[in-house]
Parts: structure tokens; C-alpha cells; sequence
């Protein structure tokens, strides 16, 4: 993204102001910068998912692939939808053909013919970017290439970004992936140049059905934050300790 004069010069600005109290002039490191150009601490983006609302149409994950250029008919999303189906023999069955690209349209998960009378539930999960508080991807990433900026949202920098693999390993949640064609970490980023002009990530725009939206959570008015801060909300591998900014309403224990 093109850096305008007035965020060069605040960056500027910025390391100089860091300079120690002996006069040493301390330069930002490229993820100190990159931070302050995007920084706003004005807001906290966080998202929430209604389980009880998604259909498994994959409106969401084609929306998102066209809105941030990845390869349509590679299996490789930013943002996918899980199918589970719960046998009454307590067995759960978990798929996610192409992301839930085309929804689904099969009623054989994984290749299973199953009689429905073995059913005891059956539900979609979309998952994407947790945009955790305290992200492994950042801790890991050798080059600054992935940062978070002020309003929580991590981002990759393809000009850094050196493929080395690491933040994709440290991701508890396998959202991360090498992009077909730049062969750089790709991501779900809540379609950051969107929410930053007022817009909706593309995936919460396409959702028919609401199971998808976004907040901020530094206003208590908003009506996610509303949700998350008096309904039953749950994350996902909340034992990772990486304090996850995805909250879930209605997920099913099976759910890893």
C-alpha cells in the first residue's frame, strides 16, 4: 500500500520521539513503521460469527476470494465454512470441500453415505483470521513482514515477506497460506482496506443471512460488542492463551 508524505513525516516524527533520554537516536525497526503508518487506537475490530444463522451457501468464501485476489478454483481461502455432522454414536464428521467454496450440496461428507436416522446434528462453522490480541504470527515472523497495527488487525507486507513459513507453523488456527501466485503468507486481514473507509469486510456484506459480523469494541454502543459483552460467546482454542478476537455464538463443543 502507497505511503502518503503526511505518514511518512508522522513516522518520521515518531522515531524521533524515541530517541532515550541520553540523545541516542533510536531508528523503528520496519514493523515499528509499518505499525505507525497504519495506527489508530481509536478503535479495537473484533468479529463475530452466529452459528445458528450459517447455512453453509459459501456466499461468504467466494466474495472474499474475489474481493482480495486469491485464486478462485485454488483450494486456498482467507476465510473458509466447516461442516460437522453428529452421529448419535457420539462420531463426528468434519468437512470443508474447497473451503465450502460451492456450499454444500452433497450429503455425504467426506465420501460417507450416511443414513439420516444416524444424525443426531448437523451445523457449519465459518472460521477465518482470529485477529488475536497477543498473535504467535507476529512473535515469529523473523523479517517485520507481519505486523499488527494499533486497531488490533494483523497484516503481511508482500514486499517483506520472505516465505519462510514460520507464522503459517505458529498459527494455532490454520488460517495462514501461501498465496499461488505471489508465494507470500496470505491471510484473512477483516478486509482492512474496507473497515478502515467505513465499509464492511467483503464476507459480512455477501452473508444473506447475518451469521457474519463486524464491531469495535471500544464503543460500547456497538451492537457486537453488545453481544459479546452480555451473550454466551465463545472462542476458538482459548487454552492457546493468544486471546482470540473472533467470538462465536452458539459453537458446538465438537467444534476444534
Amino acid at each position: 500500500m502507497e505511503i502518503k508524505r503526511r505518514d511518512f513525516l508522522r513516522v518520521m516524527g515518531a522515531a524521533a520521539a524515541g530517541a532515550t533520554v541520553g540523545g541516542l537516536f533510536r531508528t523503528l525497526t520496519p514493523k515499528e513503521a509499518r505499525a505507525a503508518v497504519y495506527a489508530t487506537n481509536k478503535k479495537r475490530w473484533i468479529f463475530l460469527v452466529d452459528t445458528h444463522k450459517c447455512v453453509g451457501c459459501g456466499m461468504c468464501v467466494r466474495a472474499c476470494k474475489l474481493e482480495n485476489e486469491v485464486p478462485y478454483n485454488d483450494p486456498v481461502t482467507r476465510t473458509w465454512v466447516e461442516r460437522y455432522v453428529i452421529l448419535k454414536s457420539g462420531k463426528a464428521i468434519q468437512d470443508t470441500p474447497m473451503g465450502g467454496l460451492n456450499g454444500y450440496t452433497a450429503d455425504d461428507p467426506q465420501g460417507q453415505k450416511i443414513n439420516s436416522d444416524d444424525i443426531a446434528k448437523a451445523f457449519f462453522v465459518p472460521k477465518l483470521c482470529n485477529q488475536c490480541e497477543k498473535p504467535p504470527c507476529v512473535q515469529v515472523c523473523p523479517v517485520g513482514a507481519t505486523f499488527q497495527t494499533a486497531d488490533g488487525v494483523v497484516l503481511v507486507d508482500r514486499t517483506w515477506c520472505i516465505g519462510c513459513g514460520y507464522c503459517i507453523m505458529a498459527c494455532p488456527y490454520g488460517a495462514r497460506f501461501f498465496h499461488p501466485i505471489y508465494h507470500t503468507a496470505e491471510k484473512c486481514t477483516f478486509c482492512y482496506h474496507r473497515i478502515s473507509k467505513g465499509l464492511q469486510p467483503a464476507c459480512v456484506f455477501a452473508c444473506p443471512f447475518g451469521a457474519r459480523n463486524i464491531g469495535d469494541k471500544k464503543d460500547p454502543n456497538d451492537p457486537v460488542t453488545k453481544i459479546v459483552l452480555t451473550e454466551r460467546v465463545s472462542v476458538l482454542k482459548s487454552e492457546y492463551g493468544t486471546s482470540p478476537q473472533v467470538f462465536y455464538l452458539g459453537l458446538d463443543e465438537n467444534v476444534r
